[in-house]
């Protein structure tokens, strides 16, 4: 089985690699990132352009998303899941979709980073009727940062300030995140977080308190078309499991559209 797989991911890098156009990973990335595994970035698709996008995660979670730039510098985008879709088990939709929406307020420059103000009520994972809450709380008001650098290829820092309105569970702190992308090559990069969640750890939290580190690997195989694996809560700071890390894949595809 390990060969098969093996051999795969080679023919596919084989084939990838005449493509000239990319996603949204590598030193050649064609778009920019909207989130790096959960947090939201400073990125917007650009106008004309529609991305499409679906990610597993555990207990047959399935979320799917799309997005479209109606406006330069402003994206909008409607979202949908549930849990048991993939496996076995009575199918539990979400209670409602998730809507998003972002418009930069200042551009990347060469001193000073991008900042976009935005809102995103899709949270991740199993949801919970009783709190009205997502495993993963929606970002819901976001002010995001972006700064891009030039080292051996790229690597870009990312900061969001946040306010969920996932609130029933009695904790409503504002919260923070950071993260990272580093380019390895053209086609794939390497991403990062880390959640504080200082809005999920008191009250009916489902965290502990020490945060969630996240980890995912992005590969662009072709025109606009990105495949990612995702390594969610390395830390373990979820109460209610007894695993290390959650395993999760993501694939996203953006195109022009007008």
């Amino acid at each position: 089985m390990m060969k098969k797989i093996i051999y795969s991911v080679i023919i596919i890098y084989l084939v990838t690699t005449n493509f000239m156009a990319q996603g949204t990973s590598g030193a050649d990335a064609k778009y920019e990132y909207r989130n790096l595994i959960d947090i939201p970035t400073a990125g917007v698709l650009e106008k004309g352009y529609v991305g499409v996008s679906l990610e597993v995660m555990p207990f047959g979670v399935l979320i799917s998303k799309i997005e479209v730039g109606v406006f330069e510098n402003l994206c909008l985008g409607i979202s949908y899941g549930g849990s048991n879709i993939i496996g076995s088990g009575k199918i539990s939709g979400y209670k409602l979709p998730g809507v998003n929406i972002r418009g930069r307020l200042f551009n990347e420059t060469e001193v000073l980073p991008a900042i976009t103000l935005g809102f995103d009520s899709q949270g991740k994972g199993e949801y919970n009727r009783g709190l009205n809450r997502y495993q993963i709380k929606s970002p819901g008001l976001f002010v995001a940062s972006s700064k891009n650098f030039d080292f051996y290829g790229y690597f870009s820092i990312h900061g969001i300030i946040n306010y969920s309105l996932e609130s029933e569970d009695n904790d409503k702190d504002l919260n923070i995140a950071v993260g990272f992308e580093k380019t390895l090559g053209t086609k794939i990069s390497v991403i990062g977080e880390y959640d504080f969640a200082i809005n999920d750890n008191s009250g009916n939290s489902f965290g502990d308190g020490t945060g969630y580190f996240n980890l995912g690997l992005r590969w662009s195989i072709g025109d606009g078309l990105t495949l990612g694996v995702n390594l969610r809560d390395i830390l373990d700071n979820k109460k209610f499991s007894g695993n290390k890390a959650d395993r999760g894949l993501f694939v996203e595809y953006i195109k022009a559209i007008f």
